[in-house]
């Protein structure tokens, strides 16, 4: 069997950060850098503090009504919102790896390769 026939290479999933937790990220870092709690802007959003709570540890998927309002209560657009996740997800993104196997029945053994 040719070096060819076997070895496959098959690329391995690098999982992506949640949207939900990218945002929730985002919201609570403007929220700590105004030194605001979560009281203050839930109450500015209308919107439950637990709630707010939720969508900052990323627990909740928020609708874009409430994202806006919780942007709003923060001095922030929905843009601006989507903007700051825009930047973290590029920043979260990584080459994808490759893995070349080797078949186990010649006794040789796997290779990571790292695409660049």
């Amino acid at each position: 069997m040719s070096n060819h026939e076997s070895r496959r290479t098959r690329p391995v999933p690098v999982p992506e950060p949640l949207w939900r937790h990218v945002v929730g990220d985002v919201l609570r870092r403007r929220r700590r850098a105004q030194g605001r709690t979560l009281r203050d802007v839930a109450d500015v959003a209308g919107i439950s503090m637990p709630y707010l709570s939720e969508v900052e540890r990323g627990r909740k998927e928020a609708s874009s009504e409430m994202l806006a309002a919780v942007a709003g209560a923060l001095g922030l657009g929905l843009v601006d919102v989507l903007a700051l996740a825009q930047g973290e997800l590029a920043r979260a993104a990584r080459p994808i790896r490759t893995v070349s196997v080797t078949s186990a029945a010649q006794g040789s053994r796997g290779t990571v390769c790292l695409a660049a």
